[in-house]
């Protein structure tokens, strides 16, 4: 009763913290010029983002299947789609429990235990932190110049700057801080090794590591890696799709495009269920630097994230009712790698 009420409890703080965010992101916003901007959107290009978004769930639920196969199990792939459809379902509950969730429900309906599945999800964790980082390396060296001009031409991003980089005591003090740390991991390195901190974060790299490998040693570690190009690629073609629903942002190109993707990517790290707030908060600061207007910038980022949100619901509950009616795999495990 209690884990429930604990449950329950950590849900509704989640959903209030994506609220207060969504509410901080709009409140100075004009709600009216958002909704004629919105009732101007052509609906026809926020139906293709759609798609493109569940082809890209689609390909990563058959990528999933790649990397299950070489520790000896082999899985459905309707299975898994459903698997992680609910894995989007759940994070609007409880940001990051979707990985959890998946690979629960894989393990009741494929027989694979639960922690082998983990072990793929670390996996294909670190392959899309590395897409990222490639992106985000993308957008620093071509938008940079963007970014330079948008600060010099708009006087309070300026002001915001000159403000933190001529503090002197700030920077003596951050200074002062990185000294003090390096001091104290060199004096108690021993003490710090065993920390359970210390463990984690050595874990966390350990897998990092394994997981790359993992990739290499995949017998079809090209069609992994087309599966994975797929998948970003479609996650980059969703967003900038929409920009074609709107007059404001349809002359826009592809390299902005990218920024916006990237820029609000990050925006999914911070705790709001399914990125709400955080997710809007990047798109809307990053389009601005494009000349974007903070109020259209606003109905592009509901228009695109809510129209993909209200996808991954729909598609979700639907899997969730699949996964009711298919019939779990013969309670012995299905284990195919001693068979070769």
């Amino acid at each position: 009763m209690k884990k429930r009420i604990v449950n329950i409890v950590k849900i509704l703080a989640f959903l209030l913290i994506g609220a207060i965010l969504f509410w901080l992101v709009y409140r100075n916003q004009d709600i009216e010029t958002i909704k004629n901007a919105l009732k101007k959107a052509n609906l026809w290009w926020l139906l293709v983002s759609i798609i493109l978004g569940l082809l890209s769930h689609i390909s990563r639920a058959i990528r999933w299947n790649m990397l299950i196969n070489p520790i000896g199990y082999k899985a459905r792939n309707t299975t898994l789609f459903y698997s992680v459809m609910i894995m989007y379902l759940t994070n609007y509950a409880i940001p990051r429990s979707g990985e959890v969730v998946r690979c629960g429900i894989t393990s009741k309906y494929e027989k694979i235990p639960f922690t082998a599945l983990l072990g793929t999800v670390v996996t294909e964790r670190v392959i899309d932190f590395i897409m990222l980082f490639l992106l985000t390396f993308i957008v620093a060296l071509t938008q940079f110049n963007v970014i330079v001009d948008f600060l010099n031409n708009n006087e309070s991003a300026q002001q915001t700057v000159e403000n933190l980089t001529s503090s002197v005591w700030l920077l003596v003090s951050i200074l002062v801080l990185i000294i003090f740390l390096i001091i104290l991991l060199v004096v108690f390195r021993k003490k710090i090794k065993q920390t359970k901190l210390f463990q984690k974060f050595k874990k966390l790299i350990e897998d990092f590591i394994a997981g790359i490998k993992s990739v290499a040693s995949l017998e079809k570690k090209w069609a992994f890696i087309g599966h994975t190009i797929f998948i970003w690629t479609m996650y980059f073609t969703m967003i900038f799709i929409v920009f074609q629903a709107f007059d404001f942002t349809r002359h826009l190109g592809i390299l902005a495009g990218l920024t916006v993707f990237v820029m609000s990517s990050f925006g999914m790290v911070f705790p709001s269920p399914g990125g709400i707030g955080s997710w809007h908060f990047m798109a809307i600061e990053t389009l601005f630097i494009y000349g974007i207007d903070k109020t259209q910038a606003s109905a592009f980022a509901f228009a695109a994230h809510e129209s993909q949100m209200i996808m991954l619901i729909i598609v979700g509950l639907l899997a969730l009712i699949a996964t009711s009616v298919i019939k779990p795999k013969d309670s012995k495990i299905e284990n195919f790698s001693n068979k070769n």
